[in-house]
């Protein structure tokens, strides 16, 4: 029996994915509503949730956001997914999960609150990237704040371009 290798629409369809407000496709999988919630400056939080998060060639940007909580990333399967990180220093980090970890491709990312980070899907044959999220404190729309262009470009002028690429033109 040949196996048939799946297309992004069929990830989407099997893991019941719904589009997610940075770019991609996500599906919360768990939170830790049986533990006690974790006190935040904005509120009570699960301990921990967790997401699966798919980028496809049709969306194939996590637009430039920022989380109050850390989150660990988990590469899946799929084609290689690029990071983009800005910390407060204005310095750039860039990473890339992947499962070919001989070429220094990551299969696990910590990415600290605090943080702006993009990511963007990678050419390669499958036509997209799946990853997993485990976010402390857990993720609550609350705590994230999608990049405004004109604002983050001010505020780090030298990544000028890579923020222009990696953000929707709001104006």
């Amino acid at each position: 029996m040949i196996e048939a290798k799946p297309n992004a629409q069929d990830v989407i369809n099997a893991l019941e994915l719904v589009a997610h407000v940075e770019g991609g496709y996500f599906r919360r999988t768990y939170q830790s509503d049986h533990r006690a919630s974790v006190e935040t400056s904005t509120g009570p939080r699960y301990l921990l949730t967790s997401i699966f998060y798919l980028l496809t060639e049709q969306s194939p940007v996590g637009q430039f956001h920022f989380n109050q909580s850390d989150i660990l990333h988990y590469f899946h399967l799929g084609d290689a997914i690029e990071y983009s990180l800005i910390h407060a220093d204005g310095s750039l980090q860039t990473l890339v999960m992947g499962s070919d970890i001989l070429a220094e491709q990551l299969l696990q990312l910590h990415v600290p609150g605090g943080i702006w980070k993009a990511s963007r899907l990678l050419n390669g044959p499958h036509g997209f990237g799946l990853i997993s999220e485990a976010v402390s404190p857990g993720f609550d729309f609350a705590d994230m704040e999608m990049a405004d262009r004109r604002k983050l470009t001010a505020q780090s002028p030298q990544h000028r371009a890579l923020i222009e690429k990696l953000t929707r033109d709001e104006g």
